[in-house]
């Protein structure tokens, strides 16, 4: 069984250090545009090149995030983008555009192109779809539960990736439009707002208030060190951790405790958890913890609605306050340049820790038990709690690991040297091999050199990757080789073994073409019902009906979350990739997101009738899209755009309907907006607060063929 792969996330060179020395196998980052994760430090091109090149001599593989929608206007930046990265040697890309995956995978062939969780890839018909389109790996949705895994493994070949710890969405990923149709921040586009982490009120239809805590959307954050067993014997390729936006420190505490967890489980069979240490990552970071969809878990386990960030580890408790002065009696230690806050009826505050006193002493650090004095700015009371939000120890304790730079390559060498012959070292990592020739070796006729001294000299690797776990040494006696002669081979030896650790990925360009069908222009007018018996309340007369139910006088429109497809001749509207794999007459909805004129080409060659465009689309990107088209191709697209209706702006496995056991529910936001919460099929739909009002006859003239209404709510 090949062993399982760790990623880790790097949001700068700092993290990807820290997430290479806690001992990861592969780490993804963002450049600086095109990155699901904009607001994160990212990396700029000559920093991708250096983390390629210093990932590589580890051994860790680097994938880089390209997982955005691209626009029509940045396919020729994104394109010069992609071909940099291939050129130098990036092992991955990670893809959330439908478009740009098309013509990425054909521009450049050998390339390794992911599918992101953008992709909204959840059943085995996504899998399989992506596996005959050349596809190396799909990163699952969040959702996916441990069944369904099995299930797809084995009914597959492509390399599954699994997220087993960190930030959960609420939202299904690459289905979320709150962030971009409230706040004009796309998740999409990796500026999401983090919508679903601000406080609403969970409103019934009498308007009584249902919600104690404030953040109802807001999600514990993922942890499957327990059972990290059960996907390593599902047969998944790689597990992720999330964290771009996360310090170095947070980094290497995670990857390391996975790290742990993993080589225990392949040794033992069990997979160790050190408390310790999940204590100490506590510290830096957690809103508590749940096991996720991943392993079942029910709506009561997911949501934190008390805080949407660091939850902090209980520390202490007040016991007196006066003039400004707490005394907190401690249940752990506390240092110098620590972080508190005190957590009370009254309020929340935050402490810098910059000095405190025991009996009216300064001290640089205090332990359990002690009752310390420390000056707080706000009213606080007498039992309030404590929590420890950043422990100085425990930073400065992982800085030090990282700096010394503990992981090393394991290498064998061997020198020979005999008089008359030129003297060799060879270096073996255990898949290249390399030598390095001297001079030939003269009879010393004062001062010979021994086996101790080049054995001492050869060993000295300094600041390289590397450590000798065996070194031999194959000499004569009484042999003269020069000091100086022993230190170049050695730099040598290690120059040509970083080269051959420094692997080139074969660049090849190709043209890209896709077969189109030609579609006639036309002027049609569509709508949505989510009932049948909708069709007799229509005010005018539609070209087409799309329906939630099935019915012979409307076109069926399928979940875009679902398990598996039933074949059939049948026109349906379809929200998922997956359906190409199994239905040949399908419509697509706005849920494909598309975006640019490849994406639509894309789904036409897939067997698309129609091609829904985004909501997230401006009237100039949407002309650009059909002209481009037009002037690429050759042909006409036959696409549809949503004028009026409610918008979905979150579809979620989570409920809220459930949770407080009430169909009729609304979130209502800081402004007093209102958003209709709907649970059909099990999944819990939130529709914009405000309705989508666009009709316009000059979207035929850009060459849309059908401006849909939806009435579904």
């Amino acid at each position: 069984m090949k062993k399982i792969e760790l990623l880790a996330p790097a949001g700068n060179m700092d993290a990807l250090r820290a997430a290479i020395m806690a001992g990861c196998d592969a780490v993804y980052l963002g450049g600086i545009r095109f990155g699901a994760r904009a607001f994160s430090k990212n990396f700029d091109n000559d920093e991708i090149v250096e983390a390629i090149k210093y990932a590589h001599l580890y051994g860790v593989k680097v994938y880089v995030t390209v997982n955005t929608l691209i626009y029509e206007n940045e396919v020729g930046v994104f394109l010069e983008y992609v071909e940099f990265l291939h050129k130098n040697n990036v092992d991955g890309l990670i893809i959330q555009d439908f478009g740009m995956f098309d013509l990425v995978r054909k521009t450049f062939p050998n390339l390794e192109l992911h599918a992101s969780t953008q992709m909204h890839i959840h059943n085995l018909d996504g899998v399989q779809l992506m596996e005959k389109l050349g596809m190396h790996r799909v990163v699952l949705a969040r959702e996916t539960s441990i069944d369904d895994i099995i299930n797809i493994k084995k009914k597959s070949n492509i390399e599954l990736e699994v997220f087993i710890h960190g930030a959960l969405c609420i939202s299904y990923s690459g289905q979320c439009l709150m962030s971009s149709l409230i706040g004009g921040r796309s998740g999409n586009r990796g500026a999401c707002a983090g919508s679903c982490r601000l406080k609403y009120d969970v409103i019934s239809e009498n308007g009584k208030k249902l919600n104690r805590d404030g953040y109802p959307l807001s999600t514990k954050d993922l942890n499957s060190l327990e059972r990290i067993g059960e996907l390593i014997e599902a047969g998944v390729s790689s597990l992720k951790i999330e964290g771009r936006m996360k310090s170095p420190q947070y980094v290497y505490m995670v990857v390391n405790l996975y790290r742990k967890a993993i080589d225990s489980y392949y040794e033992n069979g069990c997979a160790k958890i050190d408390e310790d240490e999940l204590l100490k990552l506590k510290k830096i970071f957690n809103r508590n913890f749940t096991k996720g969809f991943l392993f079942h878990a029910d709506n009561n386990d997911l949501i934190n609605g008390y805080r949407p960030n660091h939850m902090g580890v209980p520390v202490g408790k007040i016991i007196d306050f006066k003039k400004g002065i707490a005394k907190i009696k401690l249940t752990d230690s506390v240092s110098i340049g620590s972080g508190l806050r005190v957590i009370g009826k009254k309020n929340d505050v935050g402490i810098n820790v910059n000095d405190f006193y025991i009996n009216n002493k300064l001290v640089k650090k205090a332990n359990s038990g002690d009752t310390i004095s420390i000056k707080v700015n706000s009213d606080i009371e007498i039992g309030d709690i404590v929590v420890i939000t950043v422990d100085k120890e425990i930073f400065d304790e992982i800085d030090r690991i990282v700096d010394s730079s503990l992981r090393k390559v394991i290498i064998n060498g061997k020198f020979y040297g005999h008089i008359g012959e030129k003297c060799v070292l060879t270096l073996n990592d255990g898949v290249h091999e390399i030598s390095v020739y001297g001079n030939v070796v003269d009879k010393s006729v004062n001062r010979p050199v021994d086996s101790e001294t080049i054995y001492e000299k050869l060993s000295k690797l300094g600041d390289t990757v590397y450590k000798f776990q065996q070194l031999d040494i194959d000499i004569e006696n009484d042999i003269f080789i020069p000091i100086k002669e022993i230190n170049e081979l050695r730099r040598d030896a290690i120059n040509k073994l970083n080269d051959s650790r420094l692997y080139k990925i074969d660049f090849c360009k190709k043209e890209y073409s896709v077969d189109v069908p030609d579609f006639k222009k036309e002027r049609l007018l569509t709508c949505l019902i989510d009932k049948k018996d909708k069709i007799d309340t229509l005010d005018r007369n539609y070209n087409m009906i799309y329906c939630d139910e099935d019915d012979d006088n409307t076109i069926r429109k399928l979940p875009r979350v679902i398990t598996e497809y039933k074949n059939t001749d049948k026109l349906l509207l379809v929200g998922e990739i997956g359906a190409f794999n199994t239905l040949k007459n399908v419509d697509t909805d706005f849920s494909l997101n598309v975006v640019n004129s490849y994406t639509v080409a894309f789904l036409h060659s897939l067997g698309a009738r129609k091609v829904t465009l985004s909501y997230e689309l401006s009237d100039n990107q949407i002309k650009d899209i059909v002209v481009n088209y037009h002037t690429r191709y050759g042909k006409h697209p036959n696409i549809e755009l949503i004028v009026k209706g409610y918008e979905e702006v979150m579809i979620s496995k989570f409920s809220l309907n459930k949770y407080y056991n009430n169909d009729r529910i609304c979130l209502r936001d800081m402004f007093g907006n209102k958003y209709k919460i709907v649970t059909k099929n099990g999944l819990m739909y939130i529709y914009n607060y405000k309705k989508r009002d666009n009709y316009n006859i000059k979207y035929y003239d850009m060459g849309v063929n059908s401006l849909r209404t939806n009435l579904d709510i």
